[in-house]
């Protein structure tokens, strides 16, 4: 079976943050760490779902659900970036939820293309 590049990629991001939220509860951070994990999470489980889509309509709703999850997770991790709440660099988790929501976006709008055909 060939490998789901977003399933893939939102499976190890969701991983990342709760990796994430375990190091920033030892810097007694639980506010915004508590959202991005909700957010980050709910991504890739979106996705997941959009996989096992009724309709394209369906596929074409989760996936916009999975792009608003990453949108909300992207604001929480600028957030944390720019408070002085933790000395963790948000970088790396910006630059990958910026791929997540490029591929999810390229997703979305091929699909509703080839419903208009």
């Amino acid at each position: 079976m060939k490998e789901n590049v977003i399933v893939t990629k939102t499976f190890d991001f969701a991983l990342s943050i709760v990796n994430l939220f375990v190091q920033l509860k030892k810097e007694n951070e639980f506010i915004i760490s508590k959202q991005i994990l909700r957010s980050a999470t709910s991504v890739g489980a979106n996705v997941e779902e959009a996989i096992a889509a009724q309709s394209r309509k369906d596929f074409i709703h989760k996936m916009s659900i999975a792009s608003k999850e990453a949108r909300e997770t992207k604001y929480w991790l600028r957030l944390l970036d720019k408070s002085n709440l933790t000395s963790i660099s948000m970088s790396n988790y910006l630059i990958e939820i910026e791929h997540i929501l490029n591929i999810i976006t390229k997703i979305i709008k091929t699909t509703q293309e080839h419903s208009l055909k």
